[in-house]
């Protein structure tokens, strides 16, 4: 019989609706500012030197958030300089939400922003086709590679892309967090339909050596309050759920013994660990700066 289990991605109301939950109940984005206040000054340290101009791709950039911190840091750097920031983008209401942003954000005057409502594989496509190969002096691309169907090959391309002082930034869950130990144990029993890759900053440097790339790695420790998971019924719990297993309705969909084996391990200390009658799930990031 064919399982009633269907990827998240299947419902992308749903999706965004629990991944507007993660971030709110999750340090996801207040520890990726600590990263952007402490490390990203000096990586960015000479990607425009003695340019006029500097061109910025953001992959996969959301409502922009953590784009507009960057440009931020770009700005500090280098007071004065055109930026260029190209974003691709596949999520209409997402590409919304950020010129929303911008248009509430001051400062933003050397700024030029164009919105590439696409994926990834669809920009390469698109750009091989008219035969153009853009040059960057930063890309980056933030909790997007999950979402690309052959990564070596995506981030052969897009580091084909760097000028010579640029950088390639890249970051995703870390090979020490819970969702490494979550999707090594049950990949085979989440309904993925080919939308979702599971891969972590550990999965990268075997890519990158292969490839002979040179590169940097950071780790950011990040946690997320999943208590609610644990209350039978709760909404926010359900939604969480589904976004910790990629997984529409989990709860209502998965065999009873699986949702039983996953909420022990989701308790477990590879996953979370239980503080002040929380339970707070490891979201631990990690980054790769990859030189051109």
């Amino acid at each position: 019989m064919a399982s009633p289990m269907r990827s998240l991605l299947t419902d992308p109301d749903r999706y965004l609706q629990s991944f507007r939950l993660f971030l709110e109940r999750s340090t996801e984005h207040q520890s990726m500012r600590e990263f952007m206040d402490r490390q990203l000054p000096g990586v960015i340290a000479s990607i425009g030197n003695g340019k006029s101009t500097i061109n910025v791709l953001s992959v996969g950039g959301g409502a922009g958030e953590i784009d507009l911190l960057i440009l931020s840091k770009v700005q500090a750097r280098y007071p004065g300089v055109t930026i260029n920031n190209d974003v691709i983008e596949p999520s209409a209401d997402q590409i919304s939400k950020y010129k929303e942003r911008v248009a509430q954000t001051s400062n933003l005057g050397n700024v030029k922003f164009t919105w590439h409502n696409e994926t990834a594989y669809e920009y390469e496509s698109r750009m091989n086709a008219e035969k153009k190969s853009k040059k960057w002096d930063f890309i980056h691309m933030i909790q997007m590679l999950y979402y690309v169907k052959d990564i070596p090959a995506t981030i052969r391309y897009f580091h084909s892309l760097l000028e010579s002082q640029a950088k390639l930034l890249i970051i995703l869950v870390s090979g020490n967090s819970g969702w490494e130990t979550l999707w090594t144990k049950y990949t085979s029993s989440f309904p993925l339909n080919d939308l979702c890759s599971y891969v972590s900053s550990g999965n990268l440097p075997r890519i990158l050596d292969s490839a002979g790339l040179k590169y940097q790695q950071y780790e950011i420790p990040s946690q997320m309050d999943i208590t609610s998971c644990f209350i039978e019924g709760d909404k926010d719990g359900e939604l969480l759920l589904d976004f910790l297993t990629e997984t529409r309705e989990f709860s209502k969909t998965a065999p009873p013994e699986l949702k039983q084996q996953l909420l022990e391990d989701l308790r477990k200390p590879g996953c979370s660990e239980n503080r002040d009658g929380k339970v707070l799930f490891n979201n631990n990031l990690g980054v790769i700066v990859i030189e051109p």
